[in-house]
């Protein structure tokens, strides 16, 4: 009876401090004002409110005594309120005469910013351009045979020629990128269809497309296949939150190959929607801790895994997602674990 009791309590101990931590934990020197300064994201913004930014949702108060109460703009100025005792942080109104409104009322709706989520320069590519396919579409789309002069290597304002049968007259440039295998299972996840550059396609000859390129990242060589450009575009109102599901992944891949991950660095996650991933989820990551001896049994024992950073996804597809590296406190590295917050 006596170890059931030790048992139940422990188990309540342990629910109040999961309740405890998973609600907002507002910093102990967040301002009681802010305004909001050109360069600002809104992971910037939530950030020097909450030590868990991700729970921005659930703090921010709309105001409807000001205009646009849900929109975030440069030269705004936030406060921290109280709603019904409860620390809330709101959009400023000021009247004609500069006094102040705040509202009573609590108005849950979400976030529409033109103040961006985090920075678009660091992403704006894999938003607009690159994408995950599988090898038979990329296979079996049009590719480069070479340039005008029988150039092998050309860029924006060349005339290139490729072979195959476009669905479109502006086309995308691709190249293939990394083949991902979950590093678990080896299950295929996806692959990646870099982006290279636009084309405009000025004249068909059987299977031969004659291809104006209209504007290049890197230099287009043969090989290169051509897709249908999507229309895709940015997404800037997303807003950091929490999954709604027990996440527990991989960073398998990182933009550019470094092998030493930071701030603002682009990586690729072994997990997507199919577990549940969404766009804005925030997730933290986790380096695998040391294997150390015991000094006096000698055995090997593994440590603990440390949080050592949070990165926000951005771009999901089946079972892959694209993520932002939003802080680092060391340097983090492909093969670190992700998982919940």
């Amino acid at each position: 009876m006596r170890k059931l009791l030790y048992v139940l309590t422990a188990v309540m101990l342990l629910m109040v401090q999961w309740a405890h931590a998973a609600g907002p934990e507002f910093r102990s020197d967040h301002p009681e004002r802010y305004t909001v300064v050109k360069g600002d994201t809104l992971w910037d913004i939530s950030s020097r409110f909450l030590d868990n930014p991700w729970y921005w949702p659930e703090i921010w108060h709309v105001n409807p005594q000001v205009a646009n109460p849900h929109l975030i703009y440069p030269g705004d100025e936030l406060a921290l309120v109280y709603i019904d005792g409860e620390r809330r942080v709101t959009k400023v109104a000021r009247s004609s005469n500069g006094v102040t409104k705040l509202s009573p009322q609590v108005r849950s709706t979400p976030i529409d910013t033109p103040v961006p989520a985090i920075p678009l320069d660091a992403i704006s590519s894999f938003l607009s351009k690159t994408r995950i396919v599988t090898p038979e579409e990329l296979e079996g789309a049009p590719y480069i045979l070479e340039g005008e002069d029988s150039r092998i290597i050309t860029g924006a304002g060349d005339t290139v020629y490729a072979r195959g049968e476009a669905e479109s007259d502006k086309l995308g440039v691709f190249r293939r990128g990394q083949r991902y295998v979950d590093p678990d299972t080896q299950e295929f996840l996806g692959l990646e269809a870099k982006s290279i550059g636009t084309g405009e396609v000025t004249d068909t000859n059987g299977e031969v497309l004659t291809l104006e390129l209209k504007d290049t990242q890197e230099e287009v060589r043969i090989g290169d296949r051509l897709l249908e450009i999507e229309d895709r575009k940015i997404n800037t109102t997303f807003t950091p939150s929490a999954p709604d599901t027990e996440i527990d992944g991989t960073m398998i891949a990182v933009d550019n190959g470094v092998t030493q991950i930071g701030q603002y660095n682009v990586v690729t996650v072994n997990r997507g929607t199919r577990e549940g991933l969404k766009v804005g989820d925030v997730l933290a990551v986790f380096q695998a801790g040391n294997q150390v001896r015991d000094p006096y049994t000698k055995e090997v024992l593994q440590l603990p895994d440390e949080r050592a950073g949070l990165m926000m996804i951005f771009q999901t597809y089946d079972k892959i997602s694209y993520g932002l590296i939003l802080k680092a406190q060391r340097a983090l590295a492909v093969g670190d674990r992700v998982g919940n917050p």
